[in-house]
């Protein structure tokens, strides 16, 4: 069952990308996060209540809230940290780097979940991390930016992050109902994302959103949704270091309408970046 819900959360977030590119033609991108991000809520927490879990809410331990807690908030430096990466360095350096949290997940599963590391294994991880960096294609990017040394602390930063809202997160469901989990990380999601609208002074934007724009960012809020209840539906019975990797084959159901909706082909060195990461996930599946 776990395996199906990997599946699920790796369709709904192949689907995520694609609205979501459909809604930011002309809306800010850390706007439309944010919208997302409520739609998301309201999402996961409806879910909560036709699943009857909330009576759950008092009976959360101390030790699994502060594990969701800080799962939420890690989602929500990963973002800080990746867009301000982008903002400084070349996109064709900081983005091999924040895909390679997938390796980061696994190998921290390995680490602190003990899930078991073999000859096997390394080498399916091994495959994975050089599909990853096969399919970033390079692109035209601004010159003379500030804080050229920076970008590089942040991006890996981004990483990191993101590795450790699969950790934390796989620690913070133990004991609850993952659809419960997903709610209560969302909320902490959103406070971070509005922070970063603040911040970043676009708070005016929110009434300027394109209606054909909203109607895209609601819908993959709505898929967004869906795939983070199937990939905390997944993590609570499936190991980390299995489950990452099958939620990033979304790259696949990306790619597929990528080509549908927009017309983009893949390259070469893409398509066997693509054939080592789907080759790669299916050893791990192998070994588990």
């Amino acid at each position: 069952m776990w395996l199906l819900y990997a599946s699920g959360s790796a369709f709904f977030a192949g689907i995520t990308s694609i609205l979501a590119k459909c809604g930011i033609k002309k809306t800010d991108s850390t706007v439309a996060t944010a919208v997302r991000t409520v739609v998301i809520l309201i999402f996961s927490w409806l879910i909560v209540l036709a699943s009857g879990s909330g009576y759950q809410i008092s009976a959360i331990s101390k030790k699994t809230l502060i594990f969701l807690v800080l799962s939420g908030a890690a989602t929500g430096a990963s973002w800080l940290c990746y867009f301000r990466a982008l903002q400084l360095g070349d996109i064709n350096k900081v983005v091999p780097i924040d895909k390679s949290s997938t390796v980061l997940t696994i190998f921290l599963a390995l680490i602190f979940l003990h899930e078991g590391l073999s000859i096997f294994k390394f080498f399916a991880v091994f495959m994975i991390a050089a599909g990853i960096l096969l399919m970033i294609e390079k692109k035209d990017v601004s010159k003379g930016k500030k804080g050229e040394g920076q970008w590089f602390l942040y991006a890996w930063g981004s990483a990191f992050f993101a590795s450790l809202t699969a950790i934390l997160g796989k620690v913070g469901i133990s004991g609850v109902d993952s659809n419960l989990g997903t709610a209560i990380r969302t909320t902490i999601v959103l406070i971070m994302a509005c922070l970063m609208v603040f911040i970043s002074g676009r708070k005016n934007e929110l009434c300027r959103i394109p209606k054909k724009e909203f109607i895209f960012i609601f819908a993959s809020g709505l898929a967004t949704g869906a795939s983070w209840l199937c990939y905390y539906g997944a993590l609570q019975d499936g190991p980390a270091s299995v489950v990452a990797p099958v939620d990033k084959l979304s790259v696949l159901v990306t790619v597929l309408f990528s080509y549908i909706v927009f017309g983009e082909k893949l390259s070469k060195k893409s398509s066997l970046g693509l054939g080592l990461l789907v080759f790669g996930t299916i050893l791990i599946l192998a070994s588990s």
